[in-house]
């Protein structure tokens, strides 16, 4: 019976710890976002909304701290290998056409969508709710973008783990193509007239990979130009964005291209249409190098490396996703 007092005293030392070990845990995150808004949230959130980044759900190993998606999550091939139950999570939309009243009843700590209709995020926050809007036009700003999912969602260490090997992936690329002979390359997007132009991602990957851009004296993401600038331009590799209407055939067969190097040496790719802001960068410039300079990756086992990528990075069997056409 003498020792219940300390006892006592020793439980609510105990407590005492508990509470200082969780207030040291919360912190607060501010982020200034793409739209030069500066945003404060308490981290770690436990309730979020994702409306582009869902893919960074699997990677961080955040699921019980995502309370809604995206509408196109749903067809995402990823997601649906690493959760078949992935519409459990409720849908609040698309970034360009939201929920407003889904988002509500939801209730989230937070809200990450991308700067497309600036209007909609002023309406969001009005109703209360803390959101960040992204859009990353570098590399640099994408692991930006993974390590802010990161820390809000109490994954820091591990967004540091997915950069880490997203960065020994592009110092493979750089490391085979560094000293080759620059090649002409082109990006197409929703329409065979739309190029990818010196701003945004798809252009580092080109100078990454040690290729040229055509396009890339258009200081703009994307432009509309016509027929006969492409011709001039007179590419050697053709890409085309993974969602786009319209095939690789579909270019080649273009009477009007039929002097355009590329188009003469069968070399225009379509993209996988899973092509998004994710870690999933990594393994899509590889496989662009890959056709850019077939001769420089014939010792690279591509199914090993994408299955050991997937599965480090995404917790998911690569044979189970929608795959890369070799």
């Amino acid at each position: 019976m003498v020792y219940r007092p300390h006892i006592k005293i020793l439980a609510i030392y105990f407590l005492c710890f508990l509470a200082v070990v969780a207030e040291v845990k919360a912190t607060t995150v501010s982020y200034v976002d793409k739209l030069n808004r500066e945003v404060t949230v308490e981290a770690p959130v436990s309730k979020a909304v994702l409306f582009l980044t869902y893919e960074l759900i699997p990677a961080l190993d955040c699921w019980e701290k995502v309370v809604g998606v995206g509408r196109w999550a749903y067809e995402n091939d990823l997601l649906l290998a690493a959760n078949p139950n992935i519409k459990k999570i409720p849908s609040v939309g698309t970034g360009a056409d939201i929920n407003l009243e889904a988002l509500l009843n939801l209730k989230p700590d937070v809200t990450i969508t991308w700067t497309f209709r600036p209007e909609a995020i002023q309406l969001i926050e009005k109703m209360g709710i803390k959101v960040i809007a992204i859009y990353p036009e570098s590399i640099k700003e994408l692991y930006d973008v993974i390590k802010l999912h990161g820390r809000l969602l109490g994954r820091e260490a591990l967004s540091i783990e997915i950069i880490n090997e997203m960065e020994s992936v592009f110092r493979y690329i750089i490391t085979k193509t560094k000293a080759l002979k620059k090649k002409r390359v082109l990006w197409l997007g929703s329409r065979p007239t739309s190029v990818a132009g010196k701003i945004g991602i798809t252009n580092e990957i080109f100078s990454m990979i040690n290729a040229h851009n055509v396009a890339n004296e258009i200081n703009e993401r994307n432009r509309d130009v016509s027929i006969e600038r492409i011709i001039g331009w007179n590419p050697e590799v053709i890409f085309i964005w993974g969602n786009a209407k319209y095939s690789s055939k579909d270019i080649i067969k273009d009477v009007r291209l039929k002097n355009v190097t590329a188009i003469k040496a069968g070399q225009v790719f379509k993209a996988p249409d899973w092509s998004t802001w994710s870690p999933r960068l990594a393994p899509i410039s590889l496989w662009m190098a890959k056709r850019v300079y077939p001769e420089a990756f014939q010792d690279l086992d591509s199914d090993e490396f994408f299955k050991r990528y997937f599965d480090k990075v995404f917790h998911v069997k690569y044979e189970n996703l929608r795959q890369i056409n070799e």
